[in-house]
Parts: structure tokens; C-alpha cells; sequence
């Protein structure tokens, strides 16, 4: 019998202009050859009806040279629900922004640098169901100081949590139930402990204990997995087969937006890997197309914060298969979080409250390493906070006060038990499914791919403003896009200044660098241009010389479109990006724009 979940990522199938969704599993499938070749080619068909659309509808035959002449919003709108009428079936996603997250609209802001899913809404938390907007608060941004739940970082062996369990409270009982139940994932088959640092904690246990840590690596130009030496590392030599270690498969890049084939997963498993699934990328029900039943991973790790748009702090959850769980090794770690119930009766039937948090820190895949902060609101480690050191970007300018001030200022409360908690964000997304979200988010992404490869500097041979690294239209990529842009000179402007700027324009994007990039012989010759150090330390310590290969990539501007971003977002950022078609633009910036304290701002 076919899963209520796998019944609905069937019907994304059925495409009407470009509306099909291809299956990742044809090749774990037990249907007849003949049916999967049938699948196969009507998802090639519908992949290649997508992009055609996009190319011919938007935008044909045209390039901008300057950010005056760019269409109109409006204009923009109705080109683009032209070439994607199925945008317009997605309108239950715009009601919900505008009465959950109402604050979006009221600060302008466009919000492309969360990761994860949320729990809440901003309404939620005001407690205003469905207020008239002239009752709203005006900018109700200062009065957050009061989160759900506050997170606490604690000591402890994995291993024994895992096998008995540990003190839970009321809040953490109830935020996995509802957790699980969201994933559709089995208390029977799986064990749930909140972890913030999982793979990198497991990294640096092996490490120790002796073992090696090898990394795909993804070919240059389109960075896709160099299947051949991966398979290498993968596959066993010789007829006897002997325990490999972990597998870490992320499920797609949370910074360019490629997918990898499912296939990898199998064949590791053939070989005796323990397959790890990072899912802190996917989309809000991404996880219904996954077949968990189908891979049964030893690992798995997602995300989640608490409010789109106002309050990124959060936690990463760690689920582990029960019969893997014994073959872990006794360890004590420092990456286990709790949950503190907070003092006002917000969001709960019982007694839970409200305090502040300490942001999480997510893990980062294999090929790409992400900022350790966003604009708006990135994730930042307790360890980085005291020492005032941040791994790989810099937070800006608005937001830095406000990270810094936020403390735990929780008492050591328990909640009461058998509460059931209102996660009203996961409503949402469970109440829009799979279908509508990845429709929308489609249909968005590859406009702005579109939208931004057709910005140009005038007056130069063909000089393209931005660099797109990864899948460029493709009707399954993610809604994550990683990208430079190029001054008429063909210099790289830093994405750390390209991020300060969107700031000033109440736009968050975030910055990190990709890594493990392989050159093939046709492209040696870039590779010095295109490749650089992405570690401070590392600038300045040149000795190492394993080190330095492994710090060499590209650092990166990066967007990520959440489910509720809507066509006025990625508007705002191509319009923001074509002003820097205008050679001076940075330079009237640097005087321009100033910070909250009124000084002005040296980029």
C-alpha cells in the first residue's frame, strides 16, 4: 500500500506546464524496467518543457546593462505569472504570510538567510488571530525580547542518553512528539536526542580514535559529485567486506541548490557504510519524498528555529536508528542541548513560557562550509560568542548588538507533562503539503536564476555582472542559490561587502564558501583565478601545506528561499544586485549609507 506521503509526491508527477516532479527513487523501485524507463522519460520531458519555458517567456532575447531600464514590479509580476500560471494555485502560502508573519510587510524586509524549518508564527507569539491591520503594532520587532524556549548547551555521553534516556522535561517530550510527527518518523525504529554540532562532533570523535576523513569532490565548471573518485572511496575492493565507517549524504546543498542522487545512499549501504542523512537543507516537507522506510538511514540530522522573519534561534535534532544505537562508542560530548521552558503561557496548555535563547549552530556539508552568522539573524555557537570569533562570515552591522545581548535569563523549570504544544508553524506546512511548496519555490528560484543571468555590463565583450555556481535553471533544483558578482573589470566583489550592502535595503542574505572543488585538465588554467583561501588563519599560516589545500574554494553569496518567500523578495534582490552595473555604486555607497549609530560605514 502506497504511503499517504508517497500518494502525494506522486501527484506533484501529474505536470501541467511544467508542474511535474521527477521521483528520486526510480532505481530502488520494484516496479518492471519498462515502468521506470517510461517514468524516466516523462520526467526528462517535463524537466526540458520547464526550462524552455523559462528561457523563452522570461526575459528572451534581452540583457540589461543598467539597473534604470529594469521592468517594474508589476511589469515583472505579470511577465512572470505569465510563463508560471501555476503560481497562482499557490495563493494559500500569501494569505499565510500575511496574517502569520504580518511583520515582514511592516519592516520591508526580505528575509534569504534562514536554514531549517520554523516552529511558530510571529502571530502566534502576539497572540492575534485575525486582528484588522490598522489594529497591528507598527513595528513590533523591538517587542520580541521574549522567545518560546530558550536553549541550553550541555555535557553528556551520547551513547547512554540514547540507550535510557535522560531527564526530560515536559517542553522536550513534547516538541519531539510533535517533531516526529511532522518527519513521519517512528519512535519504534528511531531514537531522538537535540543535537546542535552532530556531525561535526562525530567528526572530531573519529578523528581521534584514528579514523580518516575523505570529502566528495564536485567538478568545475557545474560542481557536480566527481562520481568516479567518490566511488572509489565508497566502493570495497576485493571479495571481503569489512565495516567502512560513516557515510554523511547531504540530501541537496543548502548553498547552490543542487541535488544529489539518491543512489549514493544505496551503494554505501551495499558496501557496510552507516549512512548519516543531512536534511538541515531541505525544504519544509521535503522529508515526505525522501522514503525513509525505503533507506532506513542509521542518521539522520535536521534543523529547526523558532519564527521566520524574526527569530532564527533554534536547535538540531539527531535521530538515530535503535539498532545502531549499540554499536556506538562510550563518549562524552559537549553538543547536546536542552530545552528550557520559559515563564509566560504563550504557545503551551500547560506551563510553558517564554525566555531568551542562545542561537544553535547547524552542521555544514562536506563541500560547503556556511557563514557562521547571517544578516538578519545567523546561527552563531556559544563558543563563538565568547570569544568574539566568528568561523567564516561576519554578522552585520544591525543585527550585531541585538545577537550580542541575547543571554539565558530562563529559570530551571520543568514544564508539566503530557502537554501538547502548538507548533503553528508546522501546521502551516502541513496544512499546504508537498505539492504547493516545492510549485512555489520552483517557479521562484529559476526566475531569479533567470532574471540574473540577463544582468551585463555595458560597453564590455559579453561581461556578465554575476557568477552562478551550481545548477542554473533546472526544474529540480533547490530554492538555494550561490553566486558572486563581477565588477566591468571582471574583479570579484566580496560577498561580505555584497552582504553589507543588501543590509542597507532591509535585505538578509548570508555568505560561506564552497570547498573540495576538482579542476580537470581543460580547466587547470582557472583554477588559480577561481580558487582562494577561505580561512583567515590559514592566510597566514602557509607552512601546512595539507591545510592550505583543504581552506582552498570559493567564498560566496548565498540567498535561500523559504516556503513564504513570495515574488516581491527575489524582485527586491535582482534589483538590488543590477545597481551594481553602475561602476561607482560602491563607491557612493561607501558614502551613502550609514549604520544604526550614525557612523559611516567604510566598505
Amino acid at each position: 500500500m502506497q504511503s499517504p506521503c508517497l500518494r502525494e509526491v506522486s501527484q506533484a508527477c501529474l505536470c501541467t506546464h511544467g508542474g511535474c516532479c521527477p521521483s528520486p527513487f526510480f532505481s530502488l523501485s520494484p516496479d518492471p524496467l519498462h515502468k521506470v524507463s517510461k517514468s524516466r522519460n516523462t520526467s526528462a520531458d517535463c524537466r526540458r518543457d520547464f526550462a524552455a519555458v523559462t528561457a523563452s517567456s522570461i526575459f528572451p532575447d534581452t540583457q540589461f546593462t543598467n539597473h534604470e531600464s529594469l521592468p517594474s514590479l508589476q511589469q515583472s509580476l505579470t511577465e512572470f505569472t505569465k510563463a508560471y500560471p501555476q503560481y497562482f494555485d499557490t495563493y494559500q502560502i500569501d494569505q499565510i504570510r500575511a496574517k502569520e508573519y504580518y511583520q515582514l510587510s511592516l519592516s520591508n524586509h526580505t528575509c534569504l538567510d534562514y536554514f531549517g524549518i520554523g516552529l511558530f508564527s510571529y502571530n502566534q507569539l502576539h497572540k492575534q488571530e485575525s486582528s484588522p491591520s490598522h489594529l497591528r503594532p507598527s513595528l513590533p520587532s523591538q517587542n520580541l525580547d521574549i522567545p518560546f524556549f530558550s536553549v541550553s548547551y550541555k555535557t553528556g555521553n551520547l551513547k547512554t542518553q540514547l540507550l535510557h534516556g535522560g531527564q526530560e522535561s515536559g517542553l522536550e517530550s513534547a516538541m519531539k512528539k510533535r517533531i516526529m510527527d511532522f518527519l513521519n518518523i517512528s519512535e519504534n525504529d528511531y531514537v531522538y536526542d537535540y543535537e546542535s554540532e552532530a556531525v561535526e562532533a562525530m567528526i572530531r570523535t573519529s578523528e581521534k580514535r584514528g579514523a580518516r576523513v575523505m570529502s566528495a569532490e564536485f567538478s568545475w565548471p557545474r560542481l557536480r559529485i566527481n562520481s568516479e573518485k567518490l566511488r572509489k572511496m565508497v566502493v570495497s575492493k576485493g571479495k571481503k567486506k569489512k565495516q567502512r565507517g560513516l557515510f554523511v549524504f547531504p540530501l541537496h546543498s543548502r548553498m547552490t541548490g543542487a541535488r544529489y542522487p539518491y543512489l549514493w545512499m544505496r551503494i554505501a549501504q551495499e558496501n557496510d557504510w552507516h549512512i548519516l542523512i543531512d536534511a538541515c537543507a531541505l525544504g519544509p516537507k521535503d522529508m515526505d519524498s525522501f522514503g525513509l522506510s525505503l533507506v532506513r538511514p542509521d542518521f539522520l540530522i535536521c534543523s529547526f528555529y523558532q519564527i521566520f522573519g524574526e527569530n532564527p534561534s533554534g536547535f538540531g535534532c539527531l535521530f538515530v536508528k535503535k539498532s545502531t544505537v549499540p554499536i556506538l562508542v562510550d563518549n562524552t560530548s559537549s553538543g547536546m542541548v536542552s530545552l528550557l521552558p520559559a515563564k509566560k503561557q504563550l504557545w503551551l496548555t500547560d506551563e510553558f513560557s517564554s525566555c531568551e535563547t542562545e542561537p544553535e549552530q547547524t552542521s555544514k556539508s562536506k563541500q560547503e562550509k556556511v557563514a557562521a552568522t547571517n544578516t538578519f539573524s545567523g546561527p552563531m555557537s556559544i563558543e563563538m560568542r565568547q570569544s568574539g570569533k566568528l568561523e567564516q562570515g561576519e554578522i552585520s552591522e544591525v543585527r550585531r548588538a541585538e545577537a550580542d545581548s541575547i543571554q539565558q535569563k530562563n529559570a530551571n523549570t520543568n514544564g508539566g507533562g503530557g502537554s501538547e504544544i502548538e507548533c503553528r508553524g508546522l501546521d502551516q506546512v502541513d496544512s499546504l503539503g508537498l505539492t504547493m511548496i516545492s510549485r512555489r519555490g520552483r517557479c521562484l528560484i529559476n526566475w531569479l536564476v533567470n532574471a540574473l543571468m540577463k544582468l551585463q555590463h555595458p560597453n564590455t565583450e559579453g561581461n556578465a555582472l554575476v557568477k552562478i555556481y551550481g545548477p542554473k535553471i533546472r526544474f529540480d533544483r533547490g530554492p538555494a542559490l550561490a553566486f558572486n558578482v563581477f565588477d566591468w573589470k571582471r574583479e570579484k566583489i566580496e560577498p561580505v561587502l555584497v552582504q553589507k550592502l543588501a543590509d542597507r535595503e532591509n535585505i538578509s542574505l548570508s555568505y560561506g564558501s564552497l570547498h573540495h572543488i576538482w579542476f580537470s585538465d581543460k580547466y587547470q588554467k582557472e583554477k588559480d583565478n577561481v580558487l582562494e583561501k577561505t580561512d583567515r588563519e590559514a592566510k597566514s599560516k602557509s607552512d601546512n601545506n595539507r591545510k592550505d589545500k583543504a581552506n582552498l574554494g570559493i567564498t560566496v553569496v548565498t540567498a535561500s528561499l523559504g516556503y513564504l518567500a513570495n515574488f516581491e523578495d527575489v524582485y527586491r534582490l535582482w534589483a538590488f544586485v543590477a545597481q551594481f552595473l553602475d561602476a561607482d555604486f560602491v563607491e557612493k555607497a561607501r558614502w551613502r549609507y550609514t549604520a544604526l549609530d550614525q557612523k559611516t560605514i567604510e566598505v
